[in-house]
């Protein structure tokens, strides 16, 4: 049994950081504030650790959802907007809540501005109005009329001289207002659709807007006329003004030279770079890990964000990843997953083990190196992908099926990149489930809701940047309901699938149907061969784990302790033991021999969809649908050695209050045994000592602290239960009384006799006698502070 596993704890978890909404890079570019569920989290940039959350609601709170933030120019408060229609602001750097007040909107707060002096905020709402905030002064300075509808923009004027403040809502017109008298100033009118993003010139003179009508405009701020209006093809939702002098690939912009240069991004999930002043495109992206918007008009990337700082351009997808490009080369230095949404399988990658890939509910894979957490997209599906699997034999060489009928072959490079090498596309549905050959890389199965099992041969590629096509070596119809698992035994010569009609069945490698599992009362979810025995394990949505045999295809073993589907199996420790998760959120660890479950956690707050285990099963990773991977470690050694310490420290003790009451070193003895926490040894010494006499005793205890004191107490409880040890009993509490009267002595059982240090009248007699019938005192002397004072109980 020593090789068994007892215990998996949870050594990491990587969590959603942002869900959606606004987003800010710091000046200095080494943290990010994300808009994550009802909070702000400020990410390390280059560790990816929350450094901080701002506005998150206690636990007995009523939460109060942030719809926008803004941080200063000074990068040293932020503003936020509530549901509830206040406006706080805060510490940034240690989240403290500086400032509180009402909008006084009659809708919600949609977009915040500072001005350049970090004195003023201008808050734009979904009534159309927009109110000027003087911050040192907490009062509303002017509430600016005109536009109509919500805010999708407003910002003020970077020369603070101007007094200036901009916005655009939904009827799609730009508005600048004063903001010192609150008068409407000049009025844009050029966009056609919602505007997206208003930009301002270093010199002040001209103004830059961006729009959903797929036109970039370059404004003459003083007469409201639009110099330029440059068509882009594509519905634009963020752009950002380059600095003076820059470069990006093939282009050098000097100070001398003249233009605007405008990066922006939108639909189609590329950056270009555009010199307004000439209506000419600098630069158009051809690395993009972003996917174009699937429909007319949808949404791709959602903000362009630059840092100066670090001359870098963050690209923010509306999958919630944060892709950071140098602006020089335009390469991808850094790729941040703020939200993965359901994970759906994961496997360990790479000789070592040191990487792992995800599949979210998304067309992309998420490619991790585990010891940092730094990410890489990797692109191929074109839908979402279901399922994973790696070759034992070639542990850089993995497969995935998705959504788009499609299998694909990848293969990890020495770079540490994954390159796709063959795509299988014979399945006419979804392909939810893969298995690799247990004892070489020369083929797969996949299995689909078009019921369909297949077997793949791999074949070598000739060329590595070459994608090739794989050819399906048999194929079966396999069950008459959508196929949810397969799995191929450790030796290659069977195949095992389980179906949603509540069956599993095991098929030769030839695909002739061997068997069929029945016993189940729902769909079957998970499928898994023993490595050593002649069983198949399978789980299903009934919550129930069942053992077949496969010679004669009973059922030898049930195992039930979920509350929902239990959605993956696996077997550990040479299989002797079982890994569940399961729709309920829990992972169990069962010992087959003892049909017992040794282990439960509960790490999710949803359906924990995947679970991977390393080849050494010394480390566990599991996903599921809260967005959360959660990275376990085997500790059992660690439990075990730690329970062999304890022992032998317990016998050391043992020997040693042995010697001590050999030699009569009583009090050194009591010392010892109240700290083992041993009511028998305590009583046998107590009794020993009193053998010289109470004054004995009495001298004996005023040598001990109070915590023993205390635990002496509660000994003497439980010794007063018994006719034969109650005598020394009410000895340890006579003389202990003084110090419980005058509450030094804090006993829990005796709290409500204890009240504080307080005279010695008649009351305390009333206490003491209420406390003496809670311990089932028959007769006890009170001695302490009058000496003739005695209470009697018959």
């Amino acid at each position: 049994m020593s090789n068994l596993k007892e215990i998996y704890e949870k050594s990491a978890e990587f969590t959603a950081f942002y869900t959606g909404g606004d987003i800010q890079w710091t000046n200095d570019g080494l943290q990010m504030l994300c808009l994550c569920d009802e909070a702000i989290k400020v990410v390390e940039v280059d560790t990816l650790i929350t450094s901080l959350i701002i506005g998150e609601t206690e636990e007995d709170a009523e939460n109060d959802q942030i719809y926008t933030f803004k941080i200063s120019h000074s990068n040293q408060s932020i503003v936020t907007a509530h549901k509830s229609g206040l406006i706080k602001m805060w510490d940034k750097e240690t989240g403290v809540q500086l400032k509180i007040w009402r909008s006084s909107h009659k809708g919600p707060v949609v977009k915040l501005a500072f001005d350049s002096t970090d004195e003023n905020i201008a808050s734009g709402g979904s009534d159309g109005n927009v109110r000027l905030w003087d911050v040192g002064h907490n009062t509303c300075t002017s509430s600016l009329r005109g536009a109509m509808g919500v805010f999708s923009v407003l910002e003020y004027h970077p020369d603070s001289s101007k007094q200036l403040v901009f916005g655009a809502a939904d009827d799609t017109k730009i508005r600048s207002w004063c903001s010192k008298t609150g008068k409407e100033q000049l009025v844009y009118s050029g966009h056609f659709s919602k505007v997206t993003a208003l930009l301002f010139t270093l010199d002040g003179k001209y103004m830059v807007s961006s729009g959903r009508d797929r036109v970039l405009i370059l404004w003459d701020l003083n007469v409201s006329k639009a110099l330029k209006v440059v068509p882009v093809y594509e519905g634009i939702e963020s752009c950002i003004l380059l600095p003076p002098s820059f470069k990006i690939p093939n282009f050098n912009k000097k100070l001398e030279t003249e233009g605007v240069y405008v990066a922006c991004a939108g639909e189609k999930g590329i950056v270009k770079v555009w010199n307004l002043s000439m209506s000419r495109i600098m630069f158009e992206q051809i690395n993009s890990l972003v996917s174009p918007s699937t429909e007319e008009g949808g949404l791709s990337i959602t903000h362009l964000l630059y840092n100066q700082a670090r001359n870098m351009v963050s690209v923010v997808t509306v999958d919630h990843n944060i892709i950071i490009h140098d602006l020089e080369t335009f390469d991808s230095v850094k790729q941040m997953i703020g939200f993965t949404d359901e994970v759906l399988d994961i496997i360990f990658l790479g000789k070592n083990e040191n990487h792992i890939i995800v599949a979210t509910n998304s067309q992309d894979l998420k490619y991790y190196d585990l010891e940092t957490m730094n990410c890489q997209i990797v692109k191929g599906h074109t839908d979402i992908v279901l399922s994973l699997a790696n070759f034992p034999t070639k542990l850089e060489m993995f497969v995935s099926s998705s959504k788009d009928n499609s299998v694909r072959l990848w293969f990890q490079t020495p770079n540490n990149t994954i390159h796709c090498l063959a795509v299988g596309t014979r399945h006419t549905a979804s392909v939810g489930s893969v298995y690799t050959s247990q004892t070489s890389d020369d083929f797969f199965t996949s299995v689909s809701q078009d019921n369909c099992i297949k077997v793949w041969t791999v074949s070598k590629p000739a060329e590595k940047c070459v994608e090739q096509n794989l050819k399906c070596s048999h194929t079966e119809l396999a069950h008459q309901m959508d196929i949810n698992c397969v799995a191929v035994s450790p030796n290659d010569k069977m195949i095992a699938t389980g179906s949603q009609d509540k069956t599993a069945k095991i098929w030769a490698e030839d695909l002739t149907l061997l068997g069929v599992l029945k016993g189940h009362r729902r769909g079957v979810w998970c499928v898994r061969f023993s490595p050593v025995d002649q069983v198949v394990l399978t789980s299903s949505a009934d919550s129930s784990i069942k053992l077949w045999s496969i010679s004669d295809l009973s059922c030898l073993k049930t195992f039930e302790g979920h509350e929902s589907s239990v959605l993956k199996v696996e077997f550990i420790s040479k299989g002797q033991q079982i890994l569940s998760s399961g729709a309920d959120g829990l992972l169990k660890l069962w010992t087959i021999k003892t049909s017992e479950s040794k282990m439960s956690l509960d790490n999710h707050d949803g359906k924990v969809w995947s679970l991977a285990i390393s080849k050494n099963e010394s480390y566990i990773i599991t996903g599921g649908s809260d967005s959360k991977l959660v990275k376990l470690k085997d500790v059992t050694l660690e439990q075990r050695e730690r329970r062999t310490k304890e022992r032998e420290a317990l016998i050391l003790q043992e020997q040693e209050l042995n010697n001590l009451l050999h030699d009569k070193k009583l009090l050194k003895a009591l010392k010892l045994a109240l700290r083992m926490d041993r009511p028998l040894h305590v009583l046998k010494i107590v009794n020993e000592v009193l053998k010289g006499g109470s004054e004995k005793l009495r001298e004996t205890l005023s040598d001990i602290s109070h915590t023993q004191k205390e635990t002496l107490l509660k000994f003497a409880v439980e010794w007063n239960t018994n006719n034969k040890n109650c005598h020394a009993a009410q000895l340890v509490f006579n003389i202990l009384a003084p110090e419980i009267i005058s509450g030094n002595l804090k006993v829990p059982s005796l709290a409500n006799f204890i009240e504080g240090a307080l005279p010695y009248t008649e009351r305390h007699f009333e206490r003491l006698t209420n406390l003496l019938q809670d311990l089932n005192f028959i007769t006890y002397t009170v001695n302490c502070m009058q000496p003739h004072s005695v209470i009697k109980f018959n």
